[in-house]
């Protein structure tokens, strides 16, 4: 059991570096449009396009990089180049995305209101993308260890 546990943890872990480089690929997509394209737009088209481009492109990155440096097992390299478990992983994507487009517009709709969200001025939507993206990180890789590499 306790080989098991580290061996569990110390993929958490390959899988949060993982997750932190797709978040640098999905959170600069996210301000590359916010600040370009819809700079100084505060609409809800704004918000969720850019949200869904970051978080777009920060899952294709995340899905090379799980098959490199997470799901090393010969097993799990198997059981995830099947067009099934891209397609789960690419769902747990899906969700991932429907929670991140409600929270980060409950953040900005909500929070951004708050004496502390107007205390941070133009950097609050940027605390909610941060606080958004662990929740997410968190369901994202139990979402793919139980659907897509069960059993590993």
């Amino acid at each position: 059991m306790k080989g098991k546990l580290k061996e569990l943890i110390g993929e958490f872990l390959r899988y949060v570096v993982v997750g932190g480089i797709a978040f640098v690929v999905d959170f600069g997509i996210f301000t590359l449009l916010r600040e370009t394209l819809y700079r100084g737009r505060a609409d809800n088209t704004a918000v969720l396009v850019a949200t869904a481009a970051g978080f777009v492109a920060g899952l294709v990155v995340n899905y090379i990089l799980s098959m490199v440096m997470v799901f090393r097992k010969e097993s799990q390299q198997k059981q995830g180049k099947t067009l099934k478990a891209v397609l789960i992983f690419a769902a747990v994507g899906l969700v991932g995305l429907v929670i991140t487009e409600l929270l980060q517009w409950l953040g900005e709709s909500y929070f951004l209101t708050t004496s502390l969200g107007t205390s941070l001025g133009g950097l609050g939507k940027y605390a909610v993308r941060l606080c958004v993206t662990a929740i997410v990180l968190v369901w994202n890789y139990a979402g793919r260890k139980i659907f897509v590499f069960k059993g590993e």
